[in-house]
């Protein structure tokens, strides 16, 4: 599946990317145990500040683009990104760890 192997290598080409788990998905936590990243079936959820957020919304794709991650209320700061975009994921989880790590 392209979206694990696109995961896979952001843990590969980002040492500071720790793998883990959240609800059950896996996801990238930064050194100091937040949880930055989400894969989540073919996307990957980001925490972004807002600059980088709004820059994300900013990929679009032939069926969706990036967009809010609301999967029963909109979640402040988590964007979806499709995995027709996984070649940003590595410089959006760098994005997510230096947010979180500040």
């Amino acid at each position: 599946m392209e979206s694990e192997i696109a995961f896979k290598r952001i843990l590969m080409e980002l040492p500071e990317a720790i793998e883990g788990k959240m609800f059950g998905a896996k996801c990238i936590k930064a050194d100091n145990g937040k949880v930055v990243a989400i894969l989540w079936k073919n996307t990957m959820l980001f925490k972004l500040n807002k600059d980088d957020f709004e820059e994300a919304l900013k990929l679009k794709g032939s069926k969706i683009g990036a967009h809010l991650y609301a999967p029963e209320r909109p979640m402040k700061g988590w964007v979806e990104v499709p995995v027709t975009h996984s070649k940003t994921w590595i410089n959006l989880t760098k994005c997510a760890i230096k947010n979180q790590i500040g």
